[in-house]
């Protein structure tokens, strides 16, 4: 097994950067899930790590090794795509053992590697089927079957699940997770599904326009996000954004309102608070207008407008709840629980 580097790695088609100086160390057996929204350049970077892009300036190290200039089948990776790319005429025993077929290992060697790959996904009843003949979820347990056979130092996963519906989406991203940390292998994993990200990663990397906005831990990025972007992409339904101004720490909201946040800042700030850290209170400092309700089972979501103002926001009530259309409802968020920014660079205000 080993770790990965990536030392500020750039990538440009003729005049136009698609990333910029990506830096980061992924350690040995940590899975990553490198997430943003579609055209970031989240695949191109799992690409150029895999050897199917060019590097147009920086390193990519796997272990100790310098990689930039190997071809994809010396860098000792597997890589699991969204299309999963079985060859359709061969059984789910021959896509398994093509690659080792085509290394020239010992026949018994890969029906060995089949098999435990085979009993490990439960796909052994399937071995002499054609994909055709299997549904979406199976297909994908072959694709990553393929993938086990070859005992690589590095499982790449660019968007697997995409294709499958949502119950079986859930279902296969617990099953790469136990999967994972079984093998232990040093893994990355591209998705744009910020829930699939939060359940996979042992850490996050938040792509956005090329740019590295924030790579940490879930939790870091949940309860201290980096940047408006992140705030506003982890985390769902999204935080409440609400421009303010700050004085000494007490920021006024557009309709008057004011709160202490705990921290010594002054000047235009952005005040964010999630939806589900909104409770109703009496004595609370946030007073919506309630415009519309979702009622989801677990949780209530409430639409509405924030009092005084056109600003719209969102509150996330456990259960189903009593309240609505047209009711006016005060709420209070814990202190710990807001989050400013500056409205002008967009990055984190304080710790």
């Amino acid at each position: 097994m080993a770790g990965i580097k990536l030392d500020t790695l750039t990538k440009s088609y003729a005049d136009t950067q698609v990333l910029h100086h990506i830096t980061a160390e992924i350690e040995d057996g940590e899975f990553v899930v490198i997430v943003g929204p579609s055209g970031c350049g989240k695949s191109t970077l799992l690409r150029m790590v895999a050897g199917l892009e060019t590097v147009s300036s920086g390193d990519v190290y796997i272990g100790d090794k310098r990689v930039n200039d190997l071809e994809p089948a010396d860098r000792d990776i597997a890589m699991v795509f969204q299309n999963y790319a079985l060859y359709p005429h061969m059984s789910v025993r021959q896509n398994m053992a093509y690659g080792l077929k085509i290394r020239k290992l010992a026949k018994d060697e890969i029906n060995r590697r089949v098999q435990d790959a085979a009993d490990i996904l439960e796909i052994g009843q399937y071995l002499d089927r054609k994909p055709r003949q299997l549904s979406g979820g199976q297909r994908q347990r072959v694709a990553m079957g393929r993938a086990i056979v070859r005992d690589p130092q590095v499982f790449l996963f660019d968007e697997p699940l995409s294709n499958l519906d949502a119950k079986l989406r859930v279902q296969m991203r617990l099953e790469i997770r136990k999967l994972q940390k079984r093998l232990g292998v040093t893994s990355i994993f591209v998705t744009h599904d910020q829930v699939e990200a939060m359940t996979l990663g042992d850490r996050l990397m938040v792509l956005n326009g090329g740019y590295v906005e924030q790579f940490g831990t879930p939790i870091e990025l949940y309860e201290r996000p980096a940047s408006v972007f992140v705030a506003g992409f982890i985390g769902s339904p999204a935080m409440n954004f609400i421009p303010s101004t700050a004085t000494n720490g007490t920021v006024s909201m557009p309709n008057g309102i004011s709160l202490d946040t705990g921290q010594d800042v002054s000047g235009p700030v952005l005040l964010g608070v999630r939806p589900e850290h909104l409770t109703p209170d009496a004595t609370g400092h946030f007073k919506m207008t309630i415009e519309m309700l979702e009622h989801l089972g677990g949780v209530t979501l409430l639409h509405g407008t924030l009092a005084g103002t056109d600003l719209q926001i969102v509150a996330s009530l456990n259960g189903i709840t009593q309240h609505i259309v047209g009711e006016e409802l005060t709420l209070s968020a814990p202190t710990y629980n807001l989050h400013l920014f500056d409205p002008e660079t967009e990055k984190r205000i304080g710790a």
